[in-house]
C-alpha cells in the first residue's frame, strides 16, 4: 500500500461511513420541518445504524469472493441514489424508510478496510489500517460539522444532495484507481453468509473481540447523539452549525487511530486496548460533572474521541488478524456487532435523555465501559493472549 493509495482508501471509507452521520446535527430542523417531536427524530439515526448493520452482513462478505474493483463503486452508486431520495422525502415515515437504505449502502468503507489489509505488508498493516480508520473517524466528524454548517445556510435537504454528489464522484474515481488483486475461489452466496455465522460460533477469540468492539461502540453513539441534545437545549441552545463545529474537536480521535495501529505493529494491542477504554471512562466522568461548562464538555469530547477511537481500531485490527484468508468475513462480524450495538446506543440516548438527562446518559455509558473493562481484564490472559 503506497501512501497515495492509502490516502484514497481513507478518503473513500470516510465519505462512505459519513453518510450515516449527516443527519446527527440535523435532528432539530428535521423534526421541525416534518412535524415530529425532537426525541422521535433520534430514530433517524437508529434506522440508519440498523440499515448499516444489515448492509454490512449482506454485502461485506462479498469482499472474500468477488472482484472488489466492481463491487465498491456499485455500492457507492446505490448510496448516491438513497441519499438523493432522502433529500426529497415528503414525510417522516418516508425519510425513515430511505434513511435505512442510506445505511445499507454506506458499507463501501468496510470492504475497503480488509482490502487495505490484504494489500499491505505484514510490517505496515497496523499503520495502514490505522490510517484508513482515521479516514473513517474524520468522515464521521466532518459529516457532522459540514452537515450542520450547510443546514444553517441551505436547509437540511441540501446536505443530502451534496452527499449524493460526493458518492457519485468517488464511485467514478474508485472504478479507475482500485488495484487488481489475485482472483479468489468463488463460493455460493448462501454458503458465504453461513460461513460468517460459523466464524462467531467456533472461535472464542472472535466472540470476545466482537464484544470488546460492540460495548465501546454503543457508548460512542449514545454519547454523540446525547451531545446533540445537550448542546441544542438550555443553557446552550446552540445552532446546528455551532454543534457541528464543537464536535469537530473530536478530530483528535483520528490521530489516536494511527497511533493505535502503530501500537498493534509493536505487539502492544492488548495493553493499549484496556488503557483506551479506561481513558474513555474518565472522559464520561468529566462530561457528567462538567455538563454546565462548555470547556469541560470540549475537554471530555477530546478525551472520549481519543479513547474510543483507539479501542475500536485495536479491536478491529485484532479481529482481522484472526484469519487473514477471510478478512472481509472477520470484518463483517465485527462491524455488524458494532452497529447493532450502535443502534441500541442511539435509541437509548433518546429514552435516557427524556428521563434522566445528560447525567443519566453519562452514567449509562460509564456502566457499559466498566463492563467492557471487566471483560478485558478477564480475557487478556485468555482469548486475547492467543
Amino acid at each position: 500500500m503506497s501512501r497515495g493509495l492509502t490516502l484514497l482508501f481513507a478518503i473513500a471509507a470516510g465519505a462512505s461511513v459519513g453518510n450515516m452521520y449527516w443527519a446527527q446535527p440535523l435532528l432539530a430542523p428535521i423534526a421541525g420541518d416534518l412535524g415530529v417531536a425532537s426525541g422521535d427524530a433520534g430514530f433517524v439515526i437508529t434506522l440508519t445504524q440498523i440499515g448499516y448493520a444489515v448492509g454490512v452482513f449482506l454485502m461485506v462478505p462479498l469482499g472474500d469472493a468477488v472482484d472488489r474493483r466492481r463491487v465498491v463503486p456499485l455500492i457507492m452508486l446505490g448510496a448516491a441514489v438513497a441519499l438523493g431520495a432522502s433529500a426529497a422525502a415528503p414525510s417522516f415515515l418516508v425519510l425513515l424508510g430511505v434513511i435505512a437504505l442510506v445505511g445499507a449502502t454506506s458499507v463501501a468503507g468496510q470492504i475497503l478496510t480488509p482490502m487495505a489489509g490484504d494489500l499491505a505488508t505484514d510490517v505496515q498493516r497496523g499503520r495502514v489500517l490505522g490510517t484508513v480508520a482515521s479516514g473513517l473517524m474524520l468522515g464521521i466528524l466532518l459529516s457532522r460539522t459540514l452537515g450542520g454548517l450547510v443546514a444553517d445556510v441551505l436547509g437540511w435537504r441540501a446536505v443530502f444532495v451534496a452527499a449524493s454528489a460526493l458518492m457519485l464522484v468517488l464511485a467514478v474515481i474508485l472504478s479507475r484507481r482500485l488495484p487488481q488483486l489475485e482472483a479468489r475461489k468463488g463460493m455460493p452466496y448462501g454458503q458465504l453468509l453461513l460461513s460468517v455465522l460459523r466464524t462467531v460460533k467456533g472461535d472464542g477469540r472472535v466472540q470476545v473481540t466482537i464484544l470488546l468492539g460492540a460495548l465501546p461502540m454503543s457508548v460512542f453513539t449514545l454519547f454523540w447523539t446525547g451531545l446533540t441534545l445537550l448542546l441544542s437545549d438550555e443553557p446552550y441552545s446552540y445552532s446546528t452549525g455551532t454543534i457541528g463545529l464543537i464536535s469537530l474537536v473530536g478530530v483528535a480521535g483520528a490521530g489516536a487511530a494511527q497511533g493505535a495501529g502503530r501500537l498493534y505493529d509493536r505487539g502492544l494491542s492488548v495493553q493499549a486496548l484496556g488503557g483506551a477504554m479506561l481513558l474513555a471512562l474518565v472522559s464520561l466522568v468529566v462530561a457528567g460533572l462538567g455538563q454546565a461548562s462548555i470547556v469541560a464538555v470540549v475537554v471530555a469530547i477530546v478525551l472520549f474521541s481519543i479513547g474510543l477511537q483507539a479501542a475500536l481500531v485495536l479491536a478491529q485490527t485484532r479481529m482481522m488478524a484472526i484469519d487473514p484468508t477471510a478478512r472481509s468475513r472477520m470484518n463483517t462480524v465485527y462491524v455488524v456487532g458494532n452497529f447493532v450495538a450502535g443502534a441500541i446506543g442511539s435509541a437509548l440516548a433518546g429514552l435516557i435523555w427524556a428521563r434522566a438527562g445528560w447525567l443519566g446518559l453519562m452514567a449509562a455509558g460509564a456502566a457499559i465501559l466498566l463492563a467492557g473493562l471487566a471483560l478485558w481484564a478477564v480475557q487478556r490472559t485468555r482469548a486475547l493472549a492467543e
